[in-house]
């Protein structure tokens, strides 16, 4: 399908994957895509990211781009201020005649050389994007980004966005940011230990299963949302999550069967569930939103912010609903929702 002219191309440039949405001249939504993007293994994978991006949406003529990013914080760039000047240079290279606009929080959008002035700005402001496009079209919420690797939990009322914190420090203290998702999160980082055969098993500090694994035995796993190898590059099954899950015990595969590793596998989600949870009351007891104010559910791990919902007795709303759409888009909105938040506020922005 040809690209509508004068669409806009929003991109959220992830450290793991690449995320794009085009929106038209309309605001409707037309094309979400993401594409795997190791950015930690070079330059490169974002320059393949990108070429895998435009010929999924049909090509680049004449379209605008808006840009935001948190791939800068990955260990290929020796701090912040680097990772954000090389993927602003790099996406200069990749469309070196187009209109490029760098979303930069607070500050708008950004011609690329003044955000190469700003970056801390610029620096990790996907959340923001999606937040302010929540806040316009609802009158007060919590939107609860679950991604693969982390969660946004960002309360928004009267059209603004209800925070102090900007920075991932500042929002890592004040729990609007965890490191926990649904596909990426060593398991370690959840609990650690697990109840098995009747004892307390603490497990290995090691990278040999991830939350993919434990969601997949559960058969909570979104279709397409573990893009990336698993943790021992081995195939991504139930009988293969639970070798890897095993392996975190000290185990091997035969020392129970699929429904004994599934057990495992539930009590680590419930774990993960607690947290984002708790994370999700201590948000909602300060000042500022109603009893009624609902969860704006986002990311490929929304089926969990719907969970909390029903235990919570509050609403729930997914951030697809707030987008017009020019076909059919499934899912696909809400479980990119920066790349489509960017887009469509650069869309208002340019009138």
């Amino acid at each position: 399908m040809p690209v509508p002219h004068d669409a806009i191309l929003g991109w959220d440039l992830g450290g793991a994957h690449t995320k794009a949405a085009l929106v038209d001249s309309r605001g409707r939504v037309g094309s979400v895509v993401q594409i795997p993007c190791p950015l930690w293994q070079g330059l490169d994978r974002l320059d393949a990211g990108i070429d895998s991006v435009l010929e999924k949406i049909g090509g680049d003529s004449g379209l605008r781009h808006a840009v935001t990013m948190t791939g800068e914080l990955v260990d290929l760039f020796p701090d912040r201020a680097t990772g954000v000047r090389a993927l602003i240079d790099a996406m200069s290279r990749r469309f070196p005649r187009a209109e490029l606009a760098i979303y930069g929080g607070p500050a708008g959008f950004l011609h690329p050389h003044s955000a190469a002035n700003q970056v801390f700005r610029v620096a990790s402001a996907n959340w923001l994007a999606s937040a302010s496009w929540a806040a316009g079209c609802l009158r007060e919420g919590l939107l609860v980004d679950v991604g693969s690797t982390t969660t946004d939990l960002i309360p928004f009322a009267d059209k603004q966005v209800l925070t102090c914190d900007y920075s991932d420090h500042q929002r890592l203290r004040g729990q609007s940011l965890i490191y926990t998702g649904i596909v990426r999160t060593p398991l370690m980082a959840i609990t650690d230990k697990v109840p098995f055969a009747g004892e307390w098993v603490y497990l290995m500090a090691e990278h040999f299963a991830t939350t993919a694994d434990i969601y997949r035995l559960n058969g909570d796993l979104p279709d397409g949302a573990d893009l990336l190898p698993s943790a021992d590059n081995g195939e991504k099954s139930q009988i293969g999550s639970a070798r890897r899950l095993a392996r975190m015990l000290g185990l091997d595969l035969d020392a129970a069967d699929l429904g004994g590793w599934r057990g495992v596998s539930r009590f680590i989600a419930e774990q993960q569930l607690r947290l984002v949870m708790d994370a999700c009351e201590r948000v909602l007891s300060r000042p500022g939103l109603s009893e009624a104010a609902p969860l704006v559910g986002a990311g490929v791990g929304r089926f969990l912010v719907e969970r909390i919902c029903r235990r919570l007795g509050r609403p729930y709303v997914g951030f697809e609903t707030l987008f017009e759409y020019a076909r059919p888009m499934g899912s696909k909105a809400a479980e990119c929702a920066p790349a489509v938040a960017v887009a469509s506020l650069a869309k208002e922005h340019a009138g």
